[in-house]
C-alpha cells in the first residue's frame, strides 16, 4: 500500500512538470514568432514587394465600414490588439457618414485569401463575440464599459508616447504624459478621463505603423489576419513592433522575456490566464459598445469585405497625415 501511494505521488509531480514545460515551449514559440514575423516583414518591405500595381479607389466610390471582429485599436483586429486600439468611439469609422473623398492605393494581392479569413472573422464575431457582446452590454453599465475602455487606453501609454517622440511630435508626447499622470491619479487609476473632461487634453493615438508610414514605408499589401482583423504588412510590423514597445508584456504578464528585468508575474499557467482573460475582456467590452453603430453597419452595407478595406485603408492613411 505505501509503495502504491509513492508511486502516485509520482506520476503527480510528472504530470506538473510536463504541464509546465509544455506551456513554457508555447510562450518560447510564441516569442519567436513575433521575432521571425518582424524580421520576414522587414526584409519583404526592404525588398521592394510592396510597390507593384495597386489600384486607386475614392472613398466616395464605396459604402465602407468598419469591420465586426475589428481591434480596439489600432484597426488592427478585435483583440489588441495594437496599441492603437485607443481610438475613441467617434474614430471607430461610420460608414454612412459624409468626408472629403480620398484616394488610396488598394494593393490586395492576396484578396482570395483574405476574403476566406474575413469570412471566418465575421462568423466569429456573429455566432461567438456578438452574443457574448449582447449579455455582457445587459449586465455590465455603460459607465463602467467607458471605465474599462479607459484603463485599457491608460495603461498602454509608453507605446502612444514612444511613437509621438519618433514623429517629433513632442507636444503629443507631452499631452499623452500629462493625461497619464491626471487619469492615473484623479482619475482612479483611468477608470475617468478627467484630462479629456476637465481639461481637454486630447491628442490623436500614434503607433508604430504610423511612424513608419511618416517615414515614407510603404503600406505593402492588404492583409486580413485571423482574430486580429485588418493590417497592411507594414501595420503588422508596427503592431508587433508596440507589442515590445508596451511594458505590460515585459513586466506585468510577460510574453516577451528580456534577461534580468522585474516581473511581476512568473508563473507560466498565471500569464497565458492572464493574457486571454485581459485580451478577452478587451475584445467583449469594445464590441459592446459598438453592437449599434456595427449593426447598423451590416445591414446597410453589400460589399462587406470591399467596404473594411477600404475604410481600414481610409483610416490608416487619415492617421499618418494628422
Amino acid at each position: 500500500m505505501e509503495k502504491e501511494l509513492d508511486l502516485s505521488g509520482i506520476r503527480d509531480d510528472s504530470l506538473c512538470l510536463e504541464r509546465e514545460v509544455i506551456l513554457t515551449q508555447l510562450l518560447s514559440l510564441f516569442r519567436n514568432l513575433i521575432g521571425l514575423g518582424i524580421l520576414a516583414a522587414i526584409c519583404a518591405i526592404t525588398a521592394g514587394g510592396c510597390s507593384t500595381q495597386a489600384k486607386s479607389i475614392s472613398q466616395a466610390d464605396v459604402t465602407v465600414n468598419e469591420s465586426p471582429v475589428q481591434p480596439l485599436p489600432s484597426d488592427n483586429g478585435i483583440s489588441e490588439p495594437s496599441d492603437t486600439e485607443e481610438q475613441d468611439d467617434e474614430a471607430v469609422l461610420d460608414p454612412f457618414a459624409t468626408s472629403e473623398a480620398e484616394e488610396v492605393e488598394e494593393y490586395d494581392p492576396l484578396e482570395s485569401y483574405n476574403v476566406l479569413v474575413f469570412e471566418f472573422n465575421y462568423k466569429l464575431d456573429h455566432y461567438v463575440i456578438k452574443p457574448v457582446a449582447t449579455g455582457y452590454n445587459f449586465v455590465v453599465p455603460d459607465l463602467v464599459q467607458q471605465g474599462i475602455k479607459n484603463v485599457i487606453q491608460n495603461v498602454r501609454v509608453v507605446p502612444r508616447l514612444f511613437n509621438n517622440v519618433f514623429q517629433a511630435k513632442f507636444k503629443g508626447a507631452g499631452i499623452e504624459l500629462t493625461r497619464f499622470l491626471v487619469n492615473s491619479t484623479v482619475g482612479i487609476a483611468g477608470f475617468f478621463d478627467p484630462a479629456k473632461g476637465w481639461l481637454n487634453l486630447e491628442t490623436p493615438p500614434e503607433d508604430t505603423g504610423q511612424t513608419l508610414g511618416v517615414y515614407g514605408t510603404p503600406p505593402g499589401p492588404y492583409l486580413v489576419m485571423p482574430f486580429l482583423g485588418s493590417f497592411t504588412l507594414r501595420d503588422g510590423v508596427g503592431y508587433v513592433a508596440d507589442l515590445f514597445l508596451d511594458p505590460f508584456n515585459w513586466l506585468v504578464l510577460p510574453i516577451i522575456q528580456i534577461n534580468d528585468a522585474p516581473i511581476l508575474v512568473r508563473d507560466n499557467t498565471s500569464i497565458a490566464i492572464g493574457q486571454f482573460a485581459y485580451r478577452s475582456v478587451e475584445m467583449v467590452n469594445f464590441r459592446s459598445l459598438n453592437l449599434e453603430r456595427f449593426q447598423g453597419v451590416e445591414e446597410g452595407t453589400v460589399d462587406l469585405y470591399g467596404a473594411v478595406r477600404n475604410a481600414y485603408l481610409q483610416s490608416r492613411a487619415k492617421a499618418i497625415k494628422e
